[in-house]
């Protein structure tokens, strides 16, 4: 457990960028807390940065120059008197080097312990200690393997198809599926050539390859005072090259009992650790049956859907167990209604979702009942090559699947980003398919589904008021230089258009460098 004095948070320092540093500052104002925003040059007119009551500059443009900078941040925290630090997601939120540097500084970090990330960071140390807690793992090996002769070996003890894994991976780096041993050899010596250039770590370790599996995850939430609860379940398994795409809570195919079982192995996984904060566990379902897959030591991007369902603010509760704070009881908390996610990326789907760079022009956010969009995204923004393709996130809620279903199809229909391609063409058809009605997919239905798009033909509902709308469409149209004018005019960032903190307010209590 934490070292630090456990007073109340007024001021933190969020060392992240877009939509979560947004996501972050709102529960934070909501708490009364005052944040402080840190930036890279691409980012100096940022949403995060006008947002926030101080913002300083990292400097760079790349993540090794700036949001991974460990030791520039913490220079800044101090500086700044910040009483703790969120990390957010990606970048430096599951290092626990930092983590540590930042308790030793006496500042609080919003989030678990080094010692928690040390052993479920490392694949093999998180399945030993998995099944030492009777967690159930997929079968494969707990001690990595050295070259592909001793990976041979291995899967032919564990049968094909095997899955080869880098022991330090995420993010999908590092996995090859092998499906005979002929090709061990060549997956191998990629996969962990990959696993080296992303992690620093070329060991690998081979699980078995499940048929048709589901990806479930189950979020925790863990105090300092030896409480974890769980809040059910998020589906996850429309992802193409592991990276996710559509997410859902509850999933279709759990059931109250399974969710309860899953549930508590959940519970089971962060105790082993002396878990504390938000953290989620991953399971792979298959057949009726759930193994462990790996424990994510951090806040989840998709974690919007479950605050949908039950009513929570994920962000708000780790302020409170960093601060010291025990957990509200929880005891009997059900999912009540739907929640679906789309991640909106800039993306070209139609060319092998390659990152799709430019100027966002015109920006027409969708809204209405039950709609949230969680963003770090304006119009005139620069989405550049240095950081992840993730422009917002959408959340349809509903009082069950299919309302939840119709109204992202709404919310997809009325969302306009100009300037770039994005995810949200892909995203529609998926959620029109036979397959997402009946959820009845699994992990390789995405793929599928882009390589066989072609024969779809998705059924759109056409507006019967068409030569009003070309009215509209053309009026806008007479007005585009104007407003591209008035937009180049007001494109200044810093203060000036900052919604929330007066330039008195900036000038009095922070700078932007």
């Amino acid at each position: 457990m934490s070292n630090v004095p456990q007073t109340p948070i007024k001021r933190l320092l969020i060392a992240n960028r877009g939509e979560i540093a947004v996501r972050i500052q709102r529960s934070c104002r909501d708490l009364g807390i005052e944040t402080i925003a840190v930036y890279s040059e691409p980012d100096r007119h940022a949403l995060h940065v006008r947002f926030a009551n101080e913002a300083y500059a990292l400097g760079g443009k790349t993540p090794a120059e700036s949001y991974l900078r460990a030791d520039r941040i913490l220079e800044i925290a101090k500086e700044a008197k910040a009483d703790a630090i969120h990390p957010g997601f990606g970048f430096l939120a599951e290092n626990g080097d930092f983590a540590e540097a930042v308790e030793a500084a006496g500042i609080r970090f919003v989030g678990p312990s080094p010692h928690a990330m040390a052993v479920m960071g490392d694949k093999l140390s998180a399945r030993t200690a998995m099944i030492a807690a009777g967690v159930p793992v997929v079968p494969g090996n707990t001690e990595a393997v050295t070259d592909a002769v001793e990976a041979a070996k291995e899967a032919e003890l564990i049968g094909y198809p095997v899955m080869l894994k880098a022991s330090a991976g995420g993010g999908g780096k590092g996995i090859r599926v092998v499906h005979n041993p002929s090709e061990i050899e060549a997956a191998f010596l990629t996969a962990s050539g990959e696993a080296l250039n992303a992690f620093g770590d070329g060991r690998m370790y081979l699980e078995k390859f499940l048929v048709a599996p589901r990806h479930i995850e189950i979020q925790v939430l863990g105090d300092k005072h030896g409480t974890v609860l769980h809040f059910g379940e998020r589906e996850c398994s429309l992802q193409r090259r592991h990276q996710k795409l559509i997410e859902e809570a509850p999933s279709p195919i759990i059931d109250e009992e399974t969710r309860m079982q899953m549930g508590n192995a959940a519970v089971a996984a962060a105790k082993a650790v002396d878990y504390f904060s938000a953290g989620t566990v991953e399971f792979l379902w298959s057949k009726g049956e759930f193994f462990f897959l790996e424990m994510n030591t951090r806040i989840q991007v998709e974690h919007g859907i479950t605050e949908e369902v039950y009513g929570l603010d994920l962000i708000a509760q780790m302020i409170r167990v960093a601060a010291g704070e025990k957990i509200d009881d929880c005891t009997g908390l059900v999912p009540r209604g739907h929640a679906i996610e789309v991640r909106l990326n800039a993306e070209d789907p139609d060319n092998q979702f390659l990152p799709s760079l430019g100027v966002i022009g015109n920006l027409r956010w969708p809204g209405g009942p039950g709609v949230r969009i969680d963003s770090g995204v304006y119009r005139s923004m620069e989405v550049t090559p240095y950081y992840d393709s993730m422009l917002a996130k959408l959340i349809a809620y509903g009082r069950d699947r299919e309302q939840a279903r119709r109204r992202m199809l709404r919310v997809l229909q009325e969302l306009h980003v100009g300037g770039v391609k994005t995810s949200a063409g892909i995203a529609l058809q998926i959620l029109q398919s036979d397959g997402f009605i009946t959820g009845d997919y699994d992990t390789a239905y995405l793929e599928k589904f882009v390589a066989e798009r072609g024969k779809h033909e998705i059924q759109r509902e056409i507006p019967d008021d068409l030569e009003r709308i070309a009215a509209i469409v053309a009026a806008l149209h007479r007005q585009k230089t104007a407003a591209r004018r008035v937009m180049q005019s007001d494109n200044t960032g810093g203060t000036k258009t900052n919604p929330w903190v007066t330039a008195a307010r900036r000038e009095q209590h922070g700078r932007i460098s």
